[in-house]
């Protein structure tokens, strides 16, 4: 079958780096650079860390017309045009001379994250691969876990040398000189690609038994909702989770150390489904993600004795989330449709993970920090619940035997 002239691995090593630099110029942005920008500008705080909450609502808005696209033309254009859109937008932070145009910039790099990020980037591949992009989904992850590793102290070293407004300069920079040019020479889309997914749709066997419309509507509803509620969840955790272990009485150099541990759990748990996911459904990793994130944040509630063993549960099973978000419509839905649908999917979980942050900070401020983990806590019940009955819906799929 000839897809691309690059193995799948050099493809995906090439995207995965991108997403990398992606992920770490987008959603990790504020982290290193909103303090400085604050101290220069004077501008408030929420105001330029929201710059993000805007971005990610922008994608989430574009989501569904994002996956239409992909469906219909493959995903080079539109992974090329992220790259575009996100220099612009980064440059137009590194130029803002007020909050109005500092924001607007960050409609653009919205734009972006909607055209770029992880879901986009999964629909191209389950176009570009059909029904065998399983693997590729879940090796792509295990690159953008290393979005914060690279990305935060190349970002310190820029602000030291200088200045925020220059490293957004050379973030722009490097997203046309390195990430446009891979995207462009590993997304070949093609004929051969577009009859490969109408095959894997029609073919009687060997493949994921497609559901009826009604049970599709169902299933779709379902699954947005486990999603969206876990991308919620997940986004108030990595936003406060400093505030949350001060908040069992660990002191905040501590936390920082124990802070660390979020990443590398992350990525083990994604390297474990890597090693082993192919001998079982998507759905049983989404099952294991949901009960992951409880058992974190239930020992995150229970003491600070058991903050690192909560920290690592809770990491692993959000890390594994990210996989099954990409890899479980796959495996229901099949590869036909499979990029229209994962942009109906986005469009919810990307609104809820632009909003919950602020949520998060206003429960923190009401009720305070042990009982907004309980709060979240009682959420994660809910969204294991949602997943065994979303786990019973898909038993038809689960028997076929390529699955």
């Amino acid at each position: 079958m000839t897809i691309t002239a690059q193995s799948p691995r050099v493809v995906v090593a090439a995207l995965g780096l991108v997403q990398i630099l992606a992920w770490g110029s987008s959603f990790y942005f504020p982290a290193v650079f909103a303090p400085a920008i604050v101290a220069e500008t004077g501008w408030p705080l929420p105001w330029v860390v929201g710059g993000v909450s805007i971005g990610l609502l922008v994608a989430g808005l574009i989501s569904p017309q994002v996956g239409r696209l992909i469906g219909d033309h493959g995903g080079r254009p539109l992974l090329a045009a992220s790259s575009i859109l996100f220099a612009l937008g980064l440059a137009g932070i590194g130029w803002s001379p007020n909050l109005p145009v500092y924001l607007a910039a960050w409609c653009v790099v919205g734009l972006g994250m909607g055209t770029g990020l992880y879901d986009a980037v999964f629909a191209a591949l389950g176009r570009h691969y059909g029904g065998a992009a399983r693997s590729a989904i879940t090796t792509l992850t295990l690159f953008g876990g290393f979005a914060s590793t690279v990305c935060w102290p190349l970002s310190a070293y820029l602000l030291e040398t200088i200045g925020w407004r220059g490293a957004c300069f050379v973030y722009a920079a490097l997203h046309l000189v390195v990430a446009l040019p891979l995207q462009l020479l590993v997304m070949r889309d093609g004929h051969a690609v577009q009859a490969n997914a109408v095959a894997d749709a029609s073919a009687p066997s060997g493949g994921p038994t497609l559901p009826t419309v009604t049970h599709e509507r169902a299933l779709m509803i379902v699954l947005a909702l486990v999603l969206s509620v876990a991308a919620g969840i997940g986004s108030i955790v990595v936003v406060h989770l400093l505030i949350f272990l001060q908040a069992r009485d660990i002191a905040f150099a501590a936390a920082v150390s124990l802070g660390m541990l979020f990443g590398p759990a992350q990525v083990g748990a994604r390297l474990v489904e890597r090693l082993f996911g192919s001998r079982y459904h998507p759905v049983w990793t989404l099952l294991a993600a949901t009960i992951l994130m409880l058992a974190g944040l239930i020992l995150l509630l229970a003491g600070p004795w058991l903050v690192a063993p909560a920290i690592v549960l809770y990491a692993a099973g959000y890390g594994i989330s990210w996989i099954a978000r990409g890899t479980l419509p796959l495996a229901v839905f099949g590869a036909a449709r499979y990029p229209r649908i994962m942009g109906r999917l986005a469009f919810p979980s990307l609104i809820v993970q632009a909003l919950a942050p602020a949520a998060g900070a206003l429960m923190i401020a009401q009720t305070g920090a042990p009982a907004t983990i309980a709060t979240l806590a009682v959420l994660s019940a809910v969204n294991v619940a949602l997943m065994l009955a979303l786990w019973r819906m898909t038993a038809q799929s689960r028997n076929q035997p390529s699955l």
